[in-house]
Protein backbone atom coordinates (compact mmCIF):
# COMPACT_ATOMS: atom_id res chain seq x y z
CA UNK A 1 0.00 0.00 0.00
CA UNK A 2 1.65 3.06 -0.57
CA UNK A 3 2.87 5.43 2.43
CA UNK A 4 0.29 8.27 2.11
CA UNK A 5 -2.57 5.75 2.00
CA UNK A 6 -1.48 3.58 4.88
CA UNK A 7 -3.63 3.70 7.58
CA UNK A 8 -1.90 4.09 10.92
CA UNK A 9 -1.33 1.26 12.92
CA UNK A 10 -3.32 0.33 16.14
CA UNK A 11 -2.85 -0.54 19.54
CA UNK A 12 -3.32 -4.28 18.78
CA UNK A 13 -1.51 -4.14 16.23
CA UNK A 14 1.41 -2.50 17.80
CA UNK A 15 0.52 -5.23 21.31
CA UNK A 16 0.37 -8.11 18.09
CA UNK A 17 4.19 -6.77 17.14
CA UNK A 18 5.74 -6.34 20.39
CA UNK A 19 4.23 -9.86 21.68
CA UNK A 20 2.29 -8.68 24.29
CA UNK A 21 -1.36 -8.12 25.48
CA UNK A 22 -3.14 -5.34 24.26
CA UNK A 23 -3.72 -3.65 28.30
CA UNK A 24 -0.25 -4.19 28.39
CA UNK A 25 0.62 -2.10 25.35
CA UNK A 26 -1.59 0.34 26.49
CA UNK A 27 0.13 0.72 29.77
CA UNK A 28 3.28 0.79 28.11
CA UNK A 29 2.67 3.70 26.18
CA UNK A 30 1.07 5.91 29.16
CA UNK A 31 3.65 7.94 30.64
CA UNK A 32 1.65 7.09 33.84
CA UNK A 33 1.08 3.88 33.92
CA UNK A 34 4.37 2.54 32.15
CA UNK A 35 6.05 2.41 35.35
CA UNK A 36 3.66 -0.79 36.31
CA UNK A 37 5.55 -2.87 33.85
CA UNK A 38 8.94 -4.04 33.30
CA UNK A 39 11.37 -1.34 31.43
CA UNK A 40 12.35 -4.63 29.03
CA UNK A 41 8.36 -4.50 27.62
CA UNK A 42 8.11 -0.55 27.91
CA UNK A 43 11.03 -0.41 25.81
CA UNK A 44 9.80 -3.11 23.22
CA UNK A 45 6.30 -1.84 22.84
CA UNK A 46 7.16 1.80 22.60
CA UNK A 47 10.16 0.40 19.56
CA UNK A 48 7.14 -0.88 17.94
CA UNK A 49 4.64 1.79 18.08
CA UNK A 50 7.62 4.10 16.73
CA UNK A 51 8.43 1.74 14.09
CA UNK A 52 4.99 1.37 13.16
CA UNK A 53 4.17 5.28 13.44
CA UNK A 54 1.61 4.49 16.27
CA UNK A 55 0.26 7.21 18.02
CA UNK A 56 -1.51 7.16 20.89
CA UNK A 57 -4.92 9.13 20.87
CA UNK A 58 -4.50 11.37 24.05
CA UNK A 59 -7.97 13.40 23.34
CA UNK A 60 -9.64 9.81 23.45
CA UNK A 61 -7.67 9.11 26.59
CA UNK A 62 -8.64 12.45 28.04
CA UNK A 63 -12.26 11.63 27.62
CA UNK A 64 -12.17 8.50 29.10
CA UNK A 65 -10.48 9.75 32.08
CA UNK A 66 -11.78 13.53 32.34
CA UNK A 67 -8.08 15.10 32.00
CA UNK A 68 -6.55 16.37 28.37
CA UNK A 69 -2.97 16.11 29.93
CA UNK A 70 -3.11 19.80 28.57
CA UNK A 71 -1.18 22.58 30.52
CA UNK A 72 -2.10 26.69 29.14
CA UNK A 73 1.48 29.08 29.71
CA UNK A 74 0.55 32.64 28.98
CA UNK A 75 3.17 34.97 28.22
CA UNK A 76 2.98 38.62 27.47
CA UNK A 77 5.61 39.04 24.30
CA UNK A 78 6.46 35.98 22.66
CA UNK A 79 9.35 38.38 20.61
CA UNK A 80 10.63 39.02 24.12
CA UNK A 81 13.71 36.82 24.24
CA UNK A 82 13.82 36.57 27.95
CA UNK A 83 10.48 33.98 27.87
CA UNK A 84 12.27 31.38 25.80
CA UNK A 85 14.19 29.95 28.59
CA UNK A 86 10.87 30.05 31.07
CA UNK A 87 9.24 28.10 28.30
CA UNK A 88 11.76 25.27 26.97
CA UNK A 89 12.22 24.72 30.56
CA UNK A 90 8.34 24.60 31.45
CA UNK A 91 7.61 22.18 27.90
CA UNK A 92 10.75 19.78 29.08
CA UNK A 93 9.38 19.48 32.64
CA UNK A 94 5.40 19.02 31.21
CA UNK A 95 7.03 16.17 28.57
CA UNK A 96 8.80 14.18 31.52
CA UNK A 97 5.42 13.94 32.88
CA UNK A 98 3.02 13.46 29.95
CA UNK A 99 1.92 16.61 29.26
CA UNK A 100 2.18 19.23 26.62
CA UNK A 101 1.48 22.70 26.69
CA UNK A 102 -0.43 25.06 24.68
CA UNK A 103 1.16 28.39 24.64
CA UNK A 104 -0.57 32.05 24.04
CA UNK A 105 0.77 35.02 23.34
CA UNK A 106 -1.30 37.76 25.07
CA UNK A 107 0.23 40.94 24.79
CA UNK A 108 -2.96 42.79 24.13
CA UNK A 109 -3.96 43.92 27.41
CA UNK A 110 -6.25 42.47 30.10
CA UNK A 111 -9.27 41.88 28.11
CA UNK A 112 -7.00 39.97 25.62
CA UNK A 113 -5.78 37.98 28.43
CA UNK A 114 -8.80 36.94 29.66
CA UNK A 115 -10.12 35.71 26.23
CA UNK A 116 -7.78 33.93 25.96
CA UNK A 117 -7.57 32.15 29.10
CA UNK A 118 -10.99 31.61 28.28
CA UNK A 119 -10.34 29.77 25.25
CA UNK A 120 -7.38 27.61 27.17
CA UNK A 121 -10.35 26.39 29.03
CA UNK A 122 -12.97 25.36 26.86
CA UNK A 123 -9.75 23.08 25.86
CA UNK A 124 -9.69 21.61 29.03
CA UNK A 125 -6.30 22.50 30.39
CA UNK A 126 -5.76 21.18 33.64
CA UNK A 127 -3.78 23.92 34.82
CA UNK A 128 -2.32 27.12 33.23
CA UNK A 129 1.43 29.26 34.19
CA UNK A 130 0.91 32.55 33.71
CA UNK A 131 3.87 35.15 32.75
CA UNK A 132 1.74 38.05 32.82
CA UNK A 133 0.18 38.81 36.24
CA UNK A 134 -0.24 42.27 37.34
CA UNK A 135 0.20 43.00 41.45
CA UNK A 136 -4.04 42.60 41.44
CA UNK A 137 -4.09 40.16 38.76
CA UNK A 138 -7.82 39.70 37.05
CA UNK A 139 -6.42 36.73 34.97
CA UNK A 140 -5.81 34.78 37.98
CA UNK A 141 -8.93 35.82 39.06
CA UNK A 142 -10.69 33.81 36.12
CA UNK A 143 -8.70 31.04 36.54
CA UNK A 144 -9.45 30.65 40.33
CA UNK A 145 -13.24 31.41 39.85
CA UNK A 146 -13.71 28.70 36.81
CA UNK A 147 -11.45 26.26 39.49
CA UNK A 148 -8.21 26.08 37.03
CA UNK A 149 -4.87 25.91 39.04
CA UNK A 150 -2.53 28.12 38.28
CA UNK A 151 1.00 29.14 39.25
CA UNK A 152 2.81 32.74 38.13
CA UNK A 153 5.98 33.12 37.25
CA UNK A 154 8.91 35.87 36.68
CA UNK A 155 5.79 38.11 37.70
CA UNK A 156 3.84 38.53 41.38
CA UNK A 157 0.79 39.98 42.67
CA UNK A 158 0.46 41.91 45.86
CA UNK A 159 -0.83 38.73 47.44
CA UNK A 160 -0.09 35.12 47.49
CA UNK A 161 -3.17 33.50 45.71
CA UNK A 162 -1.38 31.17 43.34
CA UNK A 163 2.33 30.05 43.82
CA UNK A 164 4.73 31.87 42.23
CA UNK A 165 8.39 31.84 41.28
CA UNK A 166 9.92 34.92 40.58
CA UNK A 167 13.70 36.70 40.93
CA UNK A 168 15.26 38.66 44.12
CA UNK A 169 13.83 41.76 41.90
CA UNK A 170 14.80 43.97 45.11
CA UNK A 171 18.50 42.05 45.58
CA UNK A 172 19.04 42.01 41.81
CA UNK A 173 18.38 46.34 41.83
CA UNK A 174 20.81 45.93 44.81
CA UNK A 175 23.87 44.08 42.72
CA UNK A 176 23.63 46.76 39.74
CA UNK A 177 23.75 50.05 42.47
CA UNK A 178 26.41 48.42 44.01
CA UNK A 179 28.44 47.82 41.09
CA UNK A 180 27.97 51.01 39.98
CA UNK A 181 29.11 53.27 43.36
CA UNK A 182 31.91 50.43 43.64
CA UNK A 183 32.93 52.22 40.50
CA UNK A 184 32.65 55.61 41.91
CA UNK A 185 29.41 56.54 40.31
CA UNK A 186 27.40 59.42 42.83
CA UNK A 187 24.92 60.61 40.20
CA UNK A 188 22.62 57.21 39.61
CA UNK A 189 19.46 57.39 37.78
CA UNK A 190 16.98 54.93 36.86
CA UNK A 191 14.41 53.61 34.42
CA UNK A 192 11.58 51.97 36.24
CA UNK A 193 9.62 49.39 34.76
CA UNK A 194 5.82 49.75 34.86
CA UNK A 195 4.69 50.27 37.87
CA UNK A 196 1.24 47.99 38.09
CA UNK A 197 3.53 44.82 37.81
CA UNK A 198 5.46 43.53 40.08
CA UNK A 199 8.99 43.62 38.73
CA UNK A 200 8.66 47.24 38.17
CA UNK A 201 7.65 47.82 41.82
CA UNK A 202 10.26 45.88 43.16
CA UNK A 203 13.13 46.71 41.24
CA UNK A 204 12.62 50.25 41.78
CA UNK A 205 12.07 50.06 45.73
CA UNK A 206 15.61 47.86 45.27
CA UNK A 207 17.04 50.95 43.93
CA UNK A 208 16.18 53.06 46.24
CA UNK A 209 17.35 50.78 48.96
CA UNK A 210 20.48 50.39 47.59
CA UNK A 211 21.00 54.43 46.94
CA UNK A 212 20.02 54.78 50.67
CA UNK A 213 22.20 52.40 52.19
CA UNK A 214 25.05 53.86 49.86
CA UNK A 215 23.90 57.18 51.33
CA UNK A 216 23.49 58.66 47.76
CA UNK A 217 20.20 60.98 46.34
CA UNK A 218 17.77 58.30 44.68
CA UNK A 219 15.45 60.60 43.36
CA UNK A 220 16.45 60.35 39.49
CA UNK A 221 13.95 57.90 38.35
CA UNK A 222 11.94 57.68 35.03
CA UNK A 223 9.00 55.16 34.90
CA UNK A 224 8.81 53.21 31.61
CA UNK A 225 5.30 52.82 30.10
CA UNK A 226 6.27 49.26 28.70
CA UNK A 227 9.07 46.78 28.61
CA UNK A 228 10.03 47.71 25.47
CA UNK A 229 13.26 49.53 23.61
CA UNK A 230 10.84 52.51 22.19
CA UNK A 231 9.09 52.57 25.96
CA UNK A 232 12.85 52.90 27.55
CA UNK A 233 13.78 55.45 24.86
CA UNK A 234 10.86 58.03 25.55
CA UNK A 235 12.07 57.59 29.71
CA UNK A 236 15.56 57.89 29.07
CA UNK A 237 14.85 61.42 27.41
CA UNK A 238 12.97 62.81 30.04
CA UNK A 239 15.73 61.28 32.56
CA UNK A 240 18.56 62.77 30.85
CA UNK A 241 16.55 66.07 30.14
CA UNK A 242 15.91 66.51 34.09
CA UNK A 243 19.29 64.68 35.31
CA UNK A 244 21.75 65.70 32.65
CA UNK A 245 24.76 65.43 34.76
CA UNK A 246 23.91 61.23 35.86
CA UNK A 247 27.13 59.51 35.55
CA UNK A 248 25.37 56.29 34.94
CA UNK A 249 21.91 54.66 34.67
CA UNK A 250 20.61 51.65 36.40
CA UNK A 251 17.57 50.19 34.19
CA UNK A 252 14.87 47.67 35.21
CA UNK A 253 15.18 45.37 32.11
CA UNK A 254 17.45 44.94 29.17
CA UNK A 255 15.17 46.40 26.59
CA UNK A 256 14.84 49.40 28.56
CA UNK A 257 18.79 49.61 28.52
CA UNK A 258 18.54 49.37 24.81
CA UNK A 259 16.29 52.22 24.83
CA UNK A 260 18.70 54.47 26.74
CA UNK A 261 21.24 53.30 24.12
CA UNK A 262 19.35 54.85 21.78
CA UNK A 263 18.83 58.12 23.01
CA UNK A 264 22.38 57.81 24.50
CA UNK A 265 23.68 58.24 20.78
CA UNK A 266 20.84 60.41 19.41
CA UNK A 267 22.07 63.12 21.86
CA UNK A 268 26.29 62.19 21.06
CA UNK A 269 26.96 60.53 24.60
CA UNK A 270 28.94 57.67 24.48
CA UNK A 271 28.89 54.41 27.08
CA UNK A 272 30.61 53.89 29.38
CA UNK A 273 32.36 56.57 28.92
CA UNK A 274 29.77 59.16 29.76
CA UNK A 275 27.04 57.20 30.93
CA UNK A 276 27.67 53.82 32.51
CA UNK A 277 24.30 51.36 32.06
CA UNK A 278 23.48 48.29 33.64
CA UNK A 279 20.70 46.23 32.67
CA UNK A 280 18.12 43.54 34.27
CA UNK A 281 17.38 40.14 33.19
CA UNK A 282 20.33 39.52 30.93
CA UNK A 283 18.22 38.22 28.04
CA UNK A 284 19.66 36.38 25.21
CA UNK A 285 22.13 38.02 22.49
CA UNK A 286 22.55 40.83 25.26
CA UNK A 287 26.14 40.26 25.02
CA UNK A 288 26.14 41.22 21.14
CA UNK A 289 24.91 44.62 21.50
CA UNK A 290 27.92 47.28 21.44
CA UNK A 291 28.85 47.51 23.85
CA UNK A 292 27.98 44.49 25.63
CA UNK A 293 25.85 45.23 28.31
CA UNK A 294 26.28 44.72 32.19
CA UNK A 295 23.04 43.18 33.35
CA UNK A 296 21.56 41.60 36.12
CA UNK A 297 21.30 37.68 35.52
CA UNK A 298 18.21 35.78 36.05
CA UNK A 299 17.83 32.10 35.98
CA UNK A 300 14.61 31.80 33.67
CA UNK A 301 15.50 28.26 32.80
CA UNK A 302 15.14 27.26 36.78
CA UNK A 303 11.88 30.04 37.38
CA UNK A 304 10.20 27.85 34.48
CA UNK A 305 11.12 24.49 35.91
CA UNK A 306 9.87 25.31 39.40
CA UNK A 307 6.94 26.94 38.11
CA UNK A 308 5.70 23.80 36.02
CA UNK A 309 6.64 21.23 38.74
CA UNK A 310 4.48 23.64 41.13
CA UNK A 311 1.89 23.77 38.80
CA UNK A 312 1.93 19.71 38.77
CA UNK A 313 1.77 19.25 42.52
CA UNK A 314 -1.16 21.96 42.63
CA UNK A 315 -3.13 19.70 40.09
CA UNK A 316 -2.42 16.63 42.27
CA UNK A 317 -3.20 18.27 45.36
CA UNK A 318 -6.00 21.03 44.93
CA UNK A 319 -5.39 21.49 48.83
CA UNK A 320 -2.07 22.18 48.91
CA UNK A 321 -0.83 25.74 49.97
CA UNK A 322 0.17 28.64 47.39
CA UNK A 323 4.09 28.87 47.92
CA UNK A 324 6.41 31.95 46.98
CA UNK A 325 10.00 30.93 45.65
CA UNK A 326 12.53 33.85 45.24
CA UNK A 327 15.39 32.56 43.06
CA UNK A 328 18.86 34.84 43.47
CA UNK A 329 20.33 36.26 40.45
CA UNK A 330 23.82 37.03 39.88
CA UNK A 331 25.71 40.38 37.80
CA UNK A 332 26.99 39.64 34.74
CA UNK A 333 30.11 42.22 34.12
CA UNK A 334 30.72 43.25 30.65
CA UNK A 335 31.70 46.68 28.55
CA UNK A 336 29.11 49.14 29.48
CA UNK A 337 30.40 50.02 32.59
CA UNK A 338 33.56 51.92 34.08
CA UNK A 339 34.35 54.38 36.81
CA UNK A 340 32.97 58.34 35.65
Amino acid sequence: MNELTRQPATLQEVADAAGVHRSTASRALNPEKSHLIGQDVVERVQAAALRMGYQRDVLAAGLRTRRSRLIGVVVPDMANLVFAPILSAIETVLAENGYSALIANAGGGVEQQIRIVDQLIAHRVEGVVLATAQRDDPVLTRCLEAGVPAVLVNRAETGTRASTVISDDIGGMRLAVEHLASLGHRRIGHIAGPQHLSTGVLRRQGFEQAMARAELPAGAIAVASAYTRDAGRVAAAELLDRHPDLTAVATANDLLALGLYLEMRARGLACPKDISVVGHNDMPLIDMVDPPLTTVHIHHGDMGRQAAELLLKRIVSQEAAPVTRIIEPELVLRGSTAPP
